[in-house]
């Protein structure tokens, strides 16, 4: 008796869907190495995780369970974007923290760092919050991206200019559920070009 292959999801078939840009075993061993890292360096003084959302959010889920630390999470929500792949180039809030950072040790974990726009802000307002100590946790950055004045410390992987979907990231909020990193490829008449 054979195995049956199982059907490609449907989801695959997307043409929207490029080229995979990270595989889920590459996301895997990379975030395994963040956590331990993390863990290292914050070793007697467990950190806050503030997850960005959404785009993080799976991040943020692998990531918290590779540190090896009683960490704390809260969540924060920005939007740059809207429903395009283009940035409006203005960041609003759209949901805060509900804890107070005075004191603590706060990882702000981000999915990707791309102009800075967002970044700058959330650190302007995570700042001004009086934590102990604010770092980055990036899964990705732009090869454009100036990490060192961004203040980012932890970052997963370096990526090319295309728009990447998948693992948390999405268009329009579609593909945040891919297990992978894949290139967007917009397709003629989509309403998020």
């Amino acid at each position: 008796m054979t195995e049956a292959t199982p059907a490609q999801p449907e989801l695959d078939r997307d043409p929207a869907i490029g080229r995979v840009v990270l595989t889920e075993e590459q996301l895997a061993r990379r975030i395994a190495e963040l956590g331990e890292q993390l863990t290292a360096d914050y070793a007697g003084r467990p950190p806050l995780l503030v997850c960005v959302l959404r785009g993080a959010y799976v991040f943020l889920t692998d990531l918290a369970r590779h540190i090896d630390l009683p960490v704390e999470i809260d969540f924060i929500a920005v939007s740059s974007y809207g429903a395009t792949t283009r940035t409006s180039g203005v960041v609003r809030l759209v949901k805060d923290l509900d804890v107070d950072l005075t004191g603590r040790d706060v990882v702000l974990v981000e999915d990707i760092v791309d102009t800075g726009l967002t970044l700058r802000y959330l650190r302007r307002s995570l700042e001004a919050r009086n934590p102990a100590s604010l770092e980055v946790c990036a899964l990705l950055a732009r090869e454009s991206a100036d990490l060192e004045s961004l203040g980012v410390r932890y970052v997963g992987f370096t990526v090319p200019g295309d728009f990447v979907i998948g693992y948390g990231l999405d268009v329009a909020e579609r593909y945040r559920n891919l297990r992978y990193l894949a290139v967007y490829e917009p397709q003629d008449g989509d309403p998020a070009i």
